[in-house]
């Protein structure tokens, strides 16, 4: 199989913890309400998930119970405390690492859920668990942190290299400045 450049960039480690984060977004920025599945088959199919994406409420309540669970890699703030939080769900949520082609549909790739066939909460736990590692084995940094908004708390991965980041977007960043600059000179809240 020739592994071809959408396959390799659709699929590489950043993209994996780029869809994580996205997906802990969705399934968990509704405050109590479950996402809607095909709000969640979207995110998936952005992140280069095959059609057709069939995903039920109950595939969406357990996913939403795993990105409870990976929400707190984002939260750590600290390289030990991410390590510690990635350890604590390699050991208790994933298998040992095996290599699989989707049946030649694919070029080789890790993965730590238990089959190809794996329901949803166990893939999107395992593969979300080996990106977030890899990327914080690479960096030697957490992988990513919760926005600083109070208003948001959307989770993101963090670039690379450069100051701390501290919002999920420029958005969230620019909304805080503002509300810092209304607040008066002297105030630090959310700056």
């Amino acid at each position: 199989m020739v592994l071809s450049d959408d396959w390799s960039t659709r699929h590489s480690v950043l993209a994996n913890a780029r869809r994580t984060a996205a997906l802990i977004n969705i399934l968990t920025g509704t405050g109590d309400r479950q996402p809607q599945p095909e709000a969640v088959a979207e995110v998936l199919g952005e992140y280069g998930e095959l059609e057709p994406i069939e995903i039920s409420p109950d595939d969406v309540a357990r996913m939403r119970a795993a990105a409870l669970l990976l929400r707190e890699v984002f939260a750590a703030g600290h390289v030990d405390a991410a390590a510690a939080a990635l350890n604590r769900l390699l050991l208790k949520h994933t298998g040992p690492p095996r290599l699989t082609s989707h049946g030649g549909g694919t070029p080789w790739h890790p993965h730590l859920d238990s089959h190809d066939d794996a329901p949803w909460d166990e893939w999107f736990l395992a593969s979300s668990c080996l990106a977030l590692t890899v990327l914080l084995w690479d960096r030697q940094s957490p992988p990513g942190g919760v926005c600083a908004s109070s208003s948001c708390q959307n989770v993101y991965v963090t670039q690379g290299q450069g100051p701390a980041r501290r919002y999920c977007s420029r958005r969230c960043a620019t909304r805080e400045r503002v509300a810092a600059h209304r607040r008066g000179p002297g105030s630090t809240a959310g700056a």
